[in-house]
């Protein structure tokens, strides 16, 4: 990583644990201004924790600095009213409000022209939910449904979004247009996005930088180019993880 470019989160040894043992073990990553980056790995390898973690989800050791400013003591709503805002798994939509009504809980704290702005840009990026506006989210499609999640979390107006699988559940074409609207998203808003993903493909189509986590540690770095190359991929999948040998589920490349 140029350490001359502007780190807008920064990690340091972040440990994350449950129950006796440590499932995440002093992490240290950071994401400069303006990019995507990407936590790598099979099931079980504290990426989803360590997203957990930085959003304040959950108690951990270690330090948290966005911007600059040390935010590990902060609740998850304090964080999130400084702009850092999670997308969870499984999207975690109110089935029962309309796709208006959860836009709205998106952007909770602003006023009604600040709303109005944000609900505008996240229609245009989304037009799928557009014409949905006043069906239940949980009549939508799952890809649907990533987009209303995606659009909620915008409706904060983040600093840094964080997203958790957003992928998952969804056929290859939904996934290519969900990442799709986010590289457009990305690079209208300049927007700095730390993602979770299994899939190295998947995550190479938007990640300028990764990390791949195995049990709780990283593991390995990969900047843009090794995403894009099948032979850093491979690389990657052999060194890093392993997982074909351990859990004898194959690797998403």
């Amino acid at each position: 990583m140029n350490e001359r470019a502007r780190q807008l989160l920064r990690v340091d040894g972040l440990t994350l644990r449950y129950g006796a043992g440590p499932v995440v073990h002093g992490i240290s990553l950071g994401v400069e201004q303006g990019t995507v980056a990407a936590l790598l790995g099979a099931n079980g390898a504290g990426k989803s924790s360590t997203l957990r973690a930085i959003a304040g989800l959950e108690p951990a050791q270690g330090r948290v600095l966005f911007d600059g400013r040390d935010v590990s003591g902060w609740s998850a709503a304090r964080r999130f009213r400084l702009g850092i805002v999670y997308v969870p798994e499984g999207r975690a939509i109110v089935a029962d409000l309309t796709v208006a009504e959860n836009l709205i809980l998106g952007s909770y704290y602003e006023d009604a022209r600040t709303r109005g702005r944000r609900r505008e840009m996240v229609l245009e990026f989304f037009p799928e939910i557009a014409n949905r506006l006043k069906s239940p989210a949980g009549l939508l499609s799952g890809g649907e449904q990533q987009m209303l999640a995606i659009g909620r979390a915008l409706m904060a107006g983040p600093r840094l979004l964080l997203l958790d699988e957003p992928s998952l559940g969804l056929a290859p074409l939904l996934v290519a247009r969900v990442y799709e609207r986010l590289a457009a998203i990305q690079k209208d808003q300049n927007l700095t996005a730390l993602l979770v993903e299994q899939s190295f493909h998947v995550a190479a189509r938007l990640a300028a930088r990764a990390w791949v986590l195995r049990h709780g540690h990283v593991a390995g770095e990969l900047d843009a180019e090794a995403l894009r190359s099948r032979e850093g991929r491979q690389r990657a999948i052999d060194a890093y993880l392993g997982a074909r040998q351990e859990t004898g589920h194959a690797v998403h490349a």
